[in-house]
């Protein structure tokens, strides 16, 4: 059976990738910030016996390398990093814009390589050997338009991590991937996004299951084509 950990689980994506893969029979490490409050979550739990919900706020490394610690005789075949904020949406030569760019860049950028870190063994002991991390189109140097100064940053930054991550961890067979979802109909992508969220993670999910060594680095879009760095 494929075992799957997911961060950010409470809602949108997160959540739709918890309810599509457990639906098709994978084991699913469901982690958010807040269990009590992830009532649509919880709700999923309650219906399959195969979702465990585990209490995990990525801005707290050290709840992070104590839940490696806790799970560490597991075998995990694809680790999702979706949890991630927006951040602020303008610039203010203040040091509060500042301190949010940092919290921004903590739980866009850090918390996915640390938890790469945290599970680097449980995933080298799987069978898949899949590490996801959802970035954005936003994070493209390439494609920059400007604007969204701390998002475009956390996501540039952590298409990096991953790219550097492919080519340290190319000795263990771990493929190393950022992964686009598209503009998504989510609260973070609003109302008018035209991508439904299912769509974007049957699709992603369809990538993420094709995916082999020989791709570790790429940065891919939801529907598989690959994105200018």
């Amino acid at each position: 059976m494929t075992t799957v950990l997911v961060t950010g689980t409470n809602r949108g994506i997160g959540l739709e990738f918890v309810r599509q893969y457990a639906q098709d029979g994978a084991r699913v490490i469901a982690c958010c910030r807040e269990p009590a409050k992830a009532d649509a979550l919880n709700g999923l739990a309650k219906a399959n016996a195969r979702i465990a919900v585990r209490k995990l706020d990525v801005s707290d490394f050290a709840a992070m390398f104590a839940l490696g610690r806790e799970l560490k005789d597991e075998a995990i075949d694809i680790l999702i990093n979706n949890a991630g904020i927006y951040g602020p949406r303008s610039e203010h030569a203040d040091p509060e814009y500042l301190a949010e760019w940092a919290k921004t860049m903590a739980v866009n950028t850090l918390a996915p390589g640390a938890m790469a870190m945290a599970f680097h063994a449980q995933l080298r002991r799987s069978g898949q050997k899949k590490l996801i991390s959802i970035t954005s189109g936003l994070g493209s140097t390439s494609e920059n338009g400007g604007g969204y100064l701390a998002y475009r940053a956390s996501k540039a930054a952590l298409n990096n991590v991953m790219r550097t991550l492919s080519v340290d961890w190319k000795k263990d067979g771990i493929i190393c991937v950022p992964l686009d979802p598209g503009w998504v109909q989510t609260d973070m992508g609003g109302r008018n996004a035209p991508l439904p969220v299912a769509e974007s993670v049957a699709g992603m999910r369809k990538v993420i299951a094709g995916l082999t060594l020989a791709d570790s680095g790429k940065y891919l879009k939801w529907n598989g084509q690959e994105r200018g760095w």
